[in-house]
């Protein structure tokens, strides 16, 4: 881990186009031609590396943005998919059947929960979701049927930090495997590394960083991904969440300038948690020293990239959240938006968003309340004059006195 940098590991591929051309090209086909029947037979198969058969199977624009994730990861090999969803679902797919068991945070993206709640038990497939935060708890859920423990490395929205290192020591002593998604993360904490067998990232936020492109990827090793792969049985292959050349080039792009602006996103959030949290503001961001992960957090990460762009304000209520958003919108301090990872600050009231798939009784128990606000902070160049607009909008609404 000490010597393992990931925007060393980036920077360091160099591929060349067709032509000569600094960017990989793109290869904008969806099925490739042969010269011989038997070699048609052999890529088909899975037998011929550096072929090509169809686009759904696997494209050179893809493969190009694999390697390079997976190098981020420090992992073996990745498959990158058309959206986040599209990434997990498919590993979990891939990893249980009917019979099988999940131990899952509770606190996770609400498509995730809505896909471990309401969808896998139509497949014989249950989770039981816990406070992955607790080790004790994570472990006495699991069950002879439990074959895979899930979390994500900071928790959409509560910002809960799992302890990955204690997570795979349970996934090892039990024979589980440990499936982080790490999105909001990327460069800063290096789950592999930490012991995770499989890492995935919405592509959409942080990683391409312009909300123009809607992508996820699964890191892992070479016979977890070709088992996803396989044209017989491969999850992400029979069930098609493939990428679109166009896309995966334009993410291979933007993910040359990620470590820049991870290391933006950490110093603006930062900066805002402290000046909120010491205005009395409930303010939740793993690089305060309040956070109940604080320090277990300060272990984990790449510090250079710092702890990540995303916080929690709670205003009280729903009504003064939606109000401050508004007006926030307004004096152009973002956007009233779902997603993270943009150039702007994006902010949202998850609890009738991006968790509403979560049932209200269950996110009152998470502590997830009406007033929460989660902020994805954008890439401000000067963060103390944002700060002050942000407060005068507070001020004018009651929020802050």
């Amino acid at each position: 881990m000490k010597n393992f940098n990931p925007a060393d590991n980036i920077q360091d591929l160099q591929y060349f186009g067709e032509f000569g051309g600094v960017n990989p090209s793109i290869s904008d086909s969806s099925t490739y031609t042969f010269l011989s029947a038997k070699t048609m037979f052999d890529t088909f198969e899975g037998n011929m590396e550096g072929c090509y058969l169809y686009s759904r199977h696997s494209s050179p624009s893809n493969l190009y943005l694999d390697k390079a994730l997976a190098a981020m990861e420090g992992t073996e090999t990745a498959n990158v998919s058309a959206s986040g969803m599209g990434a997990i679902t498919p590993t979990l797919l891939q990893l249980c059947g009917s019979g099988d068991h999940i131990v899952s945070s509770r606190t996770i993206y609400g498509g995730t929960y809505a896909f471990l709640k309401n969808f896998t038990p139509r497949l014989g497939i249950k989770t039981t979701f816990v406070d992955i935060t607790k080790l004790a708890v994570v472990e006495a859920a699991i069950t002879t049927e439990t074959k895979v423990l899930y979390c994500e490395t900071v928790s959409n929205p509560l910002l809960e930090v799992a302890d990955i290192e204690g997570l795979s020591k349970i996934a090892k002593k039990h024979n589980l495997m440990l499936v982080i998604d790490n999105t909001f993360s990327p460069l800063s904490v290096s789950p592999a590394k930490l012991g995770a067998d499989i890492v995935i990232h919405s592509l959409t936020k942080y990683i391409n960083g312009s909300s123009d492109t809607v992508g996820g990827v699964t890191c892992a090793s070479q016979e977890f991904i070709d088992s996803l792969k396989n044209v017989n049985s491969g999850a992400s292959m029979l069930l098609g969440p493939t990428m679109d050349s166009l896309r995966s080039a334009s993410v291979m792009k933007n993910l040359r300038t990620l470590h820049i602006r991870m290391k933006q996103h950490s110093h603006n959030a930062m900066y805002l948690a402290e000046r909120f949290e010491k205005d009395g503001l409930k303010t939740v961001y793993p690089g305060l020293k309040s956070h109940p992960s604080h320090e277990i957090y300060k272990t984990m990460i790449n510090p250079e990239y710092g702890f990540g762009g995303m916080m929690t304000l709670d205003v009280g209520t729903l009504e003064k959240a939606n109000a401050l958003m508004e007006l926030m919108q307004a004096k152009n301090l973002g956007y009233l938006a779902v997603s993270l990872g943009f150039y702007k600050t994006l902010f949202s009231a998850p609890g009738t968003s991006t968790s509403s798939e979560i049932p209200m009784e269950e996110q009152i128990e998470m502590g997830l309340t009406d007033g929460l606000i989660r902020f994805s902070i954008g890439l401000d160049n000067d963060i103390e004059r944002t700060y002050q607009s942000m407060k005068a909008c507070m001020m004018e609404l009651n929020v802050l006195k």
